[in-house]
C-alpha cells in the first residue's frame, strides 16, 4: 500500500512526481512510528515481524535501531534540531539500554560487536549508530550523562578493534572513528581506523567516480549508498564542526563524476537500476544523488536532482514497497524472495534511511525551492560506455528505459574459485533494465549466452574486460568469460567466450566468439525475461550462426512480473550445423538482435538490419535506417561505427579503454 496522510501533490514545483520536502519528512515520521511499534521496552531493539536473517533475531533487532535511527538523524538535523515526535528521547533511552550490559541476554542488550566470521553483523550497525550521533551530537549525545557516553564509545570501539569484510565494510569503523573523534575521543586507534578505509578506498578506485567494492570487481549500487556516502558526508560534517584542514580528499570530486553516469540508471518511472546485490533498500539507490546537492559536489541541477530522489522515492511507495502495517518489506515492489540475500532481515530494508540525506538541505535550499527538471534518461536517448567499470548504459526517451550491459562486473572475490553453484543472476547476466529483472537461480536464464554440454548449461561468473567506447548515439562493451558447469567437471579445457555489445538507439546487437567448444555441444543466447501482458516488450532476432528460435518459460518470475516468458536462439557448436553434424572446428561466431520497448507495436525487429556479413575475425551489420555501418572484430577486440549515406558526420570510432 501508499503510505497514508501524505501532504497534497504540489504539482507547480514537482511537475514530474508531485513530491516536496514536506512529502520526505512525513515519510520518514510514517515509516519511524511503524518501526517503533517494535521496540523493546527499552527502545534498544526494534524487533520487526518477519524472518531472521543469518546473523540471528538480537541483531537484527539492533539492525532495526540503528537504520531507522539514521532515517531519524537526517530528518531532526536538517531541521535545525526540530523533533516535534521526541524521537531522538527514544533513541537517547534505546542506546542507553543497549550499551549498558552488551552482549548479555536480556531484553534489550545489544550484541557485541565481533570479526566477520563470528555474527559480525553488529559492526554494520555501528556504522549508523555513530552517523546517527554526530548529526544529532547537541540533542542526543551533549545530553547524556558521562558513564552513558563512555559505555556507548566502548561498544563502538569494538568496531575498530575486529575485522571487517574486504569490502564497503571497511568504513564502518571509519565512520565510528570519524564520530568518536567528533567528539574529542580520538586517539591512535581511531587514526588507524580512518587511515585505513581511506588507503583502501585508494586501492579500489577505478576511475570515471566509480570504485570497486574490494579488491575483485563488484561495480553496484554500493558506490552510492557506502563508497561516495561515508568518505563524502564525513568530509562534509568535518567541514560544518571546524575540523576539515586535514581531509582535503579526493572524494567531492569523485562523487561528482559518479553522478554524472549514475544519474542516468534512472527509469523514467522513477526506478533505479535493478542489478546487483541488497536491493532490498530499494531508494537508497538516490542517495548519492541527495548528498551530491546537499554538499555541492553534483554536475546535477537542483531540479534534476530532486525529480531523480523524489521519483525513486514515489517508485516504491506506489508499488507495494510498505506493507498493510506500514513497514518496508523485503523485496522490490512487494515481497521477492530472489532480491534478498542470507544477511537479509526484517529491518535490512531500512538502509533505504540513507536516501534522507537530502533533508540535509534546509527547506530554502535550491534542492527544495527549484522546479523539478526532466530526468536525463527523459531528455534523449544516450549511450555511454564506461571503461572503468566495462559497463555500457543504453537510455530511450520515448519509454523512459534504460538498459544497462554487463562486461565487467562479477561480485567474484580474487581468493573464490569460479563454481557455477554459487552463480548470481544480480551479476552474472550480460544485461539488466529498470524495467526488468533477471530470471531466478533455477529458471532459465535470461539475457545469457551458454554452452550447453550434455545437457548442462553453463554459467558466467569471472568477467574479464576487453574495453568498452562510445560514440553519437553508439556504444559498446566487451568482455570475455570461461564458462563454468555445475556438478561433474567444472570447467571445458580450453572453452571460452569472448562478447561484444553495440547499443545504438533501442536496439542491442550482440555478438559472441565461442573457442574449444567440444564436439555435440550447442550454444543458447536467450533475451529479455518479460512477462505476459507486461508494457514492456522482448525480442530476439538471430543474425548469425543461429539454427532454431523459440521461447522459454520462467514460472518464478522475476522482481517485477510473476511469471516469465524469454526469448532463445540456438545453435550448433562451431563446426556444426544441420547438413554436416558435429564435428571439432575453430571458433564459432553467433551474433543476434535484441529488443526491449515499451512501444506497444514496434517494428519487427528483421527490419532492423539490412545487411550481415560474417569475416573470419568479427561481423558486419548494415543498418536499414541510415546504412550506417558497424563492424565488429576480435583480433583485437574493437568496434567501429561508419555513417551511412543518409547519416550525419562520422564519429571517431574509439578503441578499448576510452570514454
Amino acid at each position: 500500500m501508499a503510505l497514508s496522510g501524505l501532504p497534497a501533490e504540489n504539482r507547480e514545483f514537482s511537475p514530474y512526481t508531485g513530491y516536496t520536502r514536506d512529502h520526505w519528512e512525513a515519510v520518514a515520521d510514517a515509516l519511524l512510528c511503524a518501526a517503533w511499534r517494535w521496540a523493546t521496552p527499552g527502545g534498544a531493539l526494534l524487533d520487526l515481524p518477519g524472518p531472521p536473517s543469518a546473523s540471528g533475531v538480537r541483531s537484527d533487532g539492533l539492525e532495526g535501531y540503528a537504520r531507522t535511527f539514521l532515517a531519524a538523524a537526517f530528518r531532526i538535523a536538517g531541521g535545525g534540531g526540530k523533533d516535534p515526535h521526541g524521537w531522538l528521547d527514544r533513541y537517547a533511552q534505546g542506546l542507553t539500554a543497549g550499551t549498558r550490559t552488551p552482549g548479555r541476554d536480556d531484553a534489550e542488550s545489544w550484541p557485541l560487536i565481533r570479526d566477520l566470521h563470528v555474527h559480525g553483523q553488529p559492526m554494520v550497525e555501528s556504522a549508523s549508530v555513530a552517523l546517527g550521533l554526530r548529526l544529532t551530537r547537541p540533542w542526543l549525545w551533549d545530553r547524556l550523562d558521562g558513564p552513558a557516553q563512555d559505555r556507548a564509545e566502548q561498544w563502538l570501539r569494538g568496531a575498530l578493534r575486529h575485522v571487517p569484510a574486504p569490502n564497503n565494510w571497511y568504513l564502518f569503523p571509519f565512520t565510528v572513528a570519524g564520530f568518536l573523534e567528533s567528539v574529542g575521543r580520538g586517539d591512535a586507534e581511531t587514526d588507524r581506523a580512518r587511515r585505513r578505509g581511506l588507503d583502501l578506498l585508494e586501492q579500489w578506485y577505478r576511475g570515471q567516480g566509480w570504485y570497486a567494492d574490494g579488491d575483485g570487481r563488484a561495480f553496484d549500487h554500493y558506490n552510492g549508498w557506502a563508497l561516495h556516502l561515508y568518505p563524502v558526508l564525513d568530509a562534509h560534517l568535518a567541514e560544518a564542526e571546524g575540523t576539515a584542514a586535514d581531509r582535503d580528499q579526493p572524494h567531492g570530486s569523485r562523487l561528482r563524476e559518479h553522478l554524472g553516469s549514475h544519474s542516468l540508471l534512472f527509469g523514467a518511472d522513477g526506478a533505479p537500476m535493478y542489478f546487483g546485490r541488497s536491493l532490498t533498500y530499494r531508494f537508497a539507490a538516490a542517495a548519492a544523488v541527495g548528498l551530491g546537492a546537499v554538499t555541492g559536489h553534483t554536475p546535477l541541477s537542483r531540479g534534476t536532482s530532486r525529480r531523480l530522489l523524489s521519483g525513486s522515492l514515489r517508485y516504491f511507495l506506489d508499488r507495494g514497497a510498505v506493507d498493510d502495517a506500514g513497514l518496508l518489506g523485503l523485496g522490490w515492489h512487494g515481497a521477492h524472495a530472489a532480491t534478498l540475500q542470507r544477511y537479509s532481515g526484517p529491518a535490512s530494508p531500512y538502509w533505504a534511511s540513507k536516501a534522507f540525506v537530502c533533508l540535509l538541505a534546509p527547506a530554502a535550499d535550491p534542492l527544495w525551492t527549484a522546479t523539478e527538471q526532466a530526468a536525463p534518461c527523459e531528455r534523449r536517448d544516450r549511450v555511454l560506455a564506461l571503461p572503468a567499470p566495462c559497463l555500457l548504459v543504453q537510455s530511450t526517451r520515448a519509454d523512459g528505459l534504460v538498459r544497462l550491459h554487463n562486461h565487467g562486473s562479477d561480485h567474484v572475490g580474487p581468493h573464490e574459485a569460479e563454481s557455477a553453484a554459487h552463480e548470481d543472476p544480480l551479476y552474472a547476466r550480460h544485461a539488466y533494465s529498470t524495467r526488468t529483472g533477471p530470471t531466478a537461480y533455477g529458471n532459465s536464464p535470461d539475457n545469457h549466452l551458454a554452452v550447453v554440454v550434455a545437457g548442462v548449461r553453463s554459467a558466467r561468473r569471472r568477467i574479464h574486460p576487453l574495453g568498452a567506447g562510445h560514440g553519437d548515439g553508439w556504444g559498446w562493451a566487451a568482455s570475455w568469460h570461461r564458462p563454468v558447469f555445475p556438478g561433474g567437471t567444472p570447467l571445458v579445457p580450453g572453452l571460452r567466450v569472448d562478447s561484444v555489445t553495440v547499443a545504438r538507439g533501442r536496439h542491442e546487437l550482440r555478438v559472441h566468439r565461442v573457442q574449444g567448444a567440444p564436439e555435440q555441444a550447442r550454444v543458447e543466447q536467450t533475451g529479455w525475461a518479460a512477462g505476459p501482458g507486461d508494457a514492456v516488450r522482448s525480442a530476439l532476432h538471430p543474425l548469425h550462426g543461429w539454427q532454431t528460435q523459440d521461447e522459454v518459460r520462467a514460472p518464478a518470475g522475476t522482481a517485477f512480473t510473476p511469471w516469465a516468458l524469454v526469448p532463445r536462439l540456438t545453435g550448433g557448436a562451431p563446426g556444426t550445423g544441420p547438413e554436416t553434424g558435429p564435428r571439432a572446428a575453430g571458433p564459432g561466431l553467433y551474433a543476434s538482435l535484441a529488443l526491449l520497448t515499451a512501444d506497444p507495436d514496434p517494428a519487427p525487429l528483421a527490419e532492423a538490419v539490412a545487411h550481415v556479413r560474417a569475416q573470419t575475425d568479427g561481423i558486419e551489420v548494415r543498418w536499414a535506417d541510415d546504412g550506417s555501418l558497424t563492424r565488429v572484430t576480435f583480433e583485437p577486440v574493437g568496434v567501429e561505427h561508419l555513417p551511412g549515406p543518409r547519416a550525419g558526420p562520422a564519429t571517431a570510432p574509439e578503441p578499448p579503454g576510452t570514454g
